[in-house]
């Protein structure tokens, strides 16, 4: 069979043999693969399976190549113009992200790439593929998530910020002989708590729960300089395990002449049982606390995340106990850890 592409000298060969291996462009290398493959005497209809191609792109990328010779074979696209994701668009693209729809004029609350592409035509005026739309997306890291569920914090900003700014200097100035804790409360869950999990094709995993829920209660501070976390145990989440921790707290620290406690606002923290705590301690633990509704400036939060994510979330303990024991493995564990990073960054 007569090849449909013209005939060429071994040394035109060769030079496109060369520039196909320097060539790192999938699609451009594919058509000289194919250029290739007809060279050798096979049919379109051979070569469909060989590059898993359409025996109809074997006939175009052929018709071009009689036409325009080696140069049809790269894409041309370059030649197009400027192209239209520049930095300022992204950069506006990645504001409006940030911002709601409804900031924008529209009535829907969450981002459609449809929605992004008539907002950015709005404010740019260049109008883009929604496919095109995704690759800006990635281009600026933006996800799709889940939105966090957050409560207005009452004070005024003034006052907050006050709040937030005394806290962090007594932690950036706290003397040698004092100590300084973030503390909060964790509830444990016999039904587990379900998360994303990598799956295979077609899988869904199955997390067995055991029906009917028990529960445990962990009340934890999170010391400030060396990171490591104590913690006490109970039944009950009330004003007796606060005070058990703020006991566990004096011993831990027989040495530190006052015990800083940064805490949230919950109820148990201010009950009449510890300010009856609090008078026995001498003044050796004294209460901080941060502004309602704040936890992203409580740091023990993080690990209490961190707990989750590597016990309590899709986990397949069958009772309390065992459950108990993987919590109490996880923060010893990471107390093991965290106070051997010291050491590694001082012998570095």
């Amino acid at each position: 069979m007569p090849s449909i592409v013209p005939r060429v000298s071994w040394i035109v060969k060769e030079k496109m043999r060369k520039r196909f291996r320097k060539c790192r462009i999938a699609l451009v290398r594919l058509r000289y693969l194919i250029v290739f493959n007809l060279w050798s005497g096979r049919s379109p209809r051979e070569i469909e399976p060989i590059l898993h191609v359409h025996n109809t792109t074997v006939y175009r990328v052929a018709k071009r190549f009689c036409e325009h010779g080696e140069v049809s074979l790269w894409d041309h696209r370059e030649n197009n113009g400027a192209g239209k994701l520049s930095e300022a668009y992204l950069g506006i693209l990645n504001q409006v992200v940030r911002s709601s729809p409804q900031d924008h004029g529209w009535r829907r609350p969450t981002w459609t790439r449809e929605l992004l592409v008539a907002t950015m035509v709005r404010k740019t005026g260049v109008r883009i593929h929604v496919a095109t739309m995704s690759r800006a997306l990635a281009l600026i890291k933006a996800r799709r998530g889940k939105p966090r569920p957050r409560v207005k914090c009452p004070w005024h900003p003034a006052v907050k910020t006050r709040r937030l700014n005394q806290i962090a200097r007594l932690v950036a100035s706290l003397p040698r002989n004092e100590v300084a804790v973030y503390e909060d409360e964790v509830d444990i869950h016999l039904n587990p708590k379900i998360g994303l999990d990598w799956m295979g094709l077609g899988q869904q995993k199955d997390v067995l729960t055991p029906g009917q829920n028990e529960k445990r209660y962990l009340a934890g501070a999170l010391d400030v300089r060396t990171r490591e976390i104590h913690w006490v145990e109970a039944r009950k989440k009330d004003a007796w395990l606060f005070m058990d921790l703020l006991k566990k707290l004096t011993m831990v620290y027989v040495h530190a002449r006052v015990i800083h406690v940064i805490l949230d606002n919950y109820k148990i923290h201010s009950s009449h049982v510890i300010g009856i705590a609090l008078a026995n301690f001498a003044s050796r633990v004294r209460l901080h606390f941060l502004p309602p509704y704040c936890p992203d400036y409580n740091r023990i939060e993080r690990v209490w995340q961190d707990l989750h994510s590597h016990v309590t979330r899709n986990h397949q303990c069958s009772g309390m106990t065992e459950l108990m024991r993987e919590v109490r493995y996880y923060l010893r564990k990471r107390n093991r850890q965290t106070l051997k990073m010291p050491a590694k960054r001082a012998a570095a």
